[in-house]
């Protein structure tokens, strides 16, 4: 860009009215359009379908053939799963910082809300003869997914005063709760009642792909309608060098400020891996039931319903406890509930211990992700343009995170045949996670970089100070 003066580094977003209630409640939609994607393709019909694709294709050893290489059923949803997190974290970073000095952050949401909802739907396709391609299709709903919410989540700082963070997070995934339970019982009926409605319980299997696609996209106008577009950075002059290299630009100037702020780092490896864990967790949880407790697939699909229930009680009530004791002592105190479900997940049996383990999960998943999510908001320099980017860093914590961790698991089942090996090895990455947040415990934990300038110019007319900040 030209060294001409630009405007403030907030211009951008001066016009953007904090605590709107159409803005925000255009917001937390999209948490009810898109968590439709997590509940029904990650957590509960689609691993079992998948389950049982993989069963009828090598009945007795559970392996199939992918590219060549011989892999185990299980073993080769946490890879793909893997590979389209790798993927993303890969690319969102440079994206996020040119939605950043474009001002099109809702343009690059809608892209990938459109790519995931088109992908489930196309999911349909998924037969034992479409294995391979199903594999690939299933990797780009998960891209179109995860892309989708680094961007989504970048609105939060912006729509919503500080004070409202954690209420407005925990409202969001209380949405997506009750969204996706809807849609859940919907594609639940559909299954069970098959007979009745004389279609075969495969195609009413693959109908609920279609119907995720099609409840995805088309809720998400709510949001698209509802959220401000911002203007982006003044337009470049004529000598500029192209938009792509703004787009590193802004990066790279983001990465700068990130190493100016400490406190900002830990969380982001306290995040890392507590995450691994957490993530790692809610993607296997089904096909753990299904393969390891060798559970009925209706049972399983009733238990993950009513988990999402709790999980809305769960993301208010943590909501609260952080406003108690603040968010580090929260987050601390559900991170140390989640190693425990580790050691009791080594030992659970089909049955009510299977069922009190799952009513904890469901407590605090929602929990963990809702107060990260705030946390996070409230780190971050205050007032800064690059939401988009600066949420990049932790979405891109977030991918490699499950990258690992799913990888982790997948190769300890294959090595020791037994899932309940690999989630107890997930024990490591919650104790690492409260270590790192244990030192942010009590702190005043937003800082000012040096300069939060990001937009070449004259130099501010007086230095920035570190603001006073509230303890987390």
């Amino acid at each position: 860009m030209s060294a001409t003066a630009t405007p403030a580094p907030d211009a951008g977003f001066q016009s953007v009215p904090k605590d709107d209630k159409r803005i925000t409640r255009g917001w937390t939609f999209y948490d009810w359009a898109n968590s439709v994607y997590p509940l029904v393709i990650t957590s509960s019909i689609f691993p079992i379908y998948w389950g049982s694709i993989t069963e009828e294709l090598s009945p007795e050893t559970d392996v199939v053939n992918f590219l060549g290489f011989e892999v185990p059923g299980s073993s080769l949803l946490t890879y793909a799963i893997s590979a389209a997190f790798l993927l993303i974290a890969l690319v969102s970073p440079f994206l996020t910082s040119l939605a950043d000095f474009s001002g099109r952050k809702k343009l690059f949401m809608q892209v990938f809300c459109y790519l995931g909802a088109a992908s489930c739907a196309a999911l349909f396709l998924f037969t034992p003869d479409t294995l391979t391609l199903s594999t690939f299709i299933f990797i780009a709903a998960t891209i179109g997914f995860s892309g989708s919410i680094v961007f989504y989540n970048s609105y939060l700082p912006i729509i919503s005063s500080e004070e409202q963070y954690d209420s407005l997070s925990a409202r969001g995934f209380s949405m997506g709760y009750i969204g996706s339970v809807l849609l859940l019982v919907i594609c639940l009926l559909l299954v069970t009642f098959n007979e009745a409605l004389g279609i075969e319980k495969a195609f009413a299997t693959r109908l609920s792909f279609l119907l995720t696609g099609i409840w995805w996209a088309g809720f998400a106008q709510i949001t698209f309608f509802s959220l401000p577009a911002d203007p982006g950075r003044p337009a470049a002059s004529a000598s500029d060098s192209g938009w792509l290299l703004n787009g590193f630009r802004e990066l790279s100037k983001v990465w700068d400020q990130l190493k100016q702020l400490p406190n900002l780092k830990i969380f982001l490896l306290a995040y890392f891996t507590y995450n691994m864990g957490v993530q790692t967790v809610m993607y296997v949880a089904t096909i753990f039931g299904d393969k390891e407790l060798h559970l009925e697939s209706t049972a399983l699909i009733i238990t993950i319903l009513l988990l999402q229930v709790v999980g809305i009680l769960g993301a208010y009530l943590f909501a609260k406890l952080s406003e108690r004791i603040g968010n580090t002592r929260a987050l601390s105190w559900s991170v140390v509930i989640w190693a425990l479900i580790c050691v009791a997940g080594y030992f659970v049996q089909a049955g009510w211990s299977f069922y009190a383990l799952a009513s904890v999960i469901g407590l605090t998943m929602g929990a963990v992700q809702s107060l990260s999510r705030s946390t996070y908001s409230k780190i971050i320099p205050e007032n800064t343009p690059n939401t988009a980017a600066f949420f990049s860093f932790f979405d891109v914590t977030e991918k490699l995170s499950i990258v690992i961790g799913t990888a982790v698991f997948g190769v300890i089942a294959q090595i020791t045949g037994s899932m309940r090996n690999s989630i107890l090895a997930l024990i490591v990455f919650f104790i690492l996670g409260l270590i790192f947040l244990l030192q942010l415990r009590g702190k005043k934990l937003r800082q000012e970089p040096f300069t939060t300038n990001t937009i070449p110019g004259p130099p501010p007319a007086t230095p920035n100070v570190a603001m006073p900040a509230k303890k987390l």
